[in-house]
């Protein structure tokens, strides 16, 4: 079960193409061989309201957390943030190099005793 939102400045929006960034997240944790396929969500959620350093409005923040199961271990969940980290990296690569960027990727380890479901898919 990993979870992967994507928070991000609503001016990402007018440089960046966040379907495509959803879809190279989504492959990135498919692809690492830790999760099953059908536990894997990714969605994103652009902020109408930020003020970011400075407050100049071409300041950029990305942020991706994956929040995921207990049980993996401190290597895979590195390996999982600097893939992700990797992943968005080349999504964004086509901003100039002048533009200023936040980009943070963050995993969370979710508390098992904590976590309520209900799913049919399989």
């Amino acid at each position: 079960m990993p979870h992967i939102m994507i928070e991000y400045s609503a001016n990402l929006e007018q440089q960046v193409d966040v379907s495509l960034l959803i879809n190279e997240l989504h492959r990135t944790v498919i692809e690492s061989g830790l999760f099953q396929p059908s536990t894997v969500r990714t969605r994103a959620l652009p902020r109408q309201a930020y003020r970011i350093a400075d407050g100049a409005p071409q300041n950029i923040f990305l942020q991706v957390t994956a929040r995921v199961r207990a049980g993996r271990t401190v290597a895979d969940r590195k390996t999982l943030g600097s893939n992700l980290l990797a992943a968005s990296r080349q999504v964004i690569a086509g901003l100039p190099a002048s533009t200023p960027i936040a980009l943070t990727v963050e995993i969370q380890e979710i508390d098992p005793d904590m976590m309520f479901r209900y799913s049919t898919i399989q």
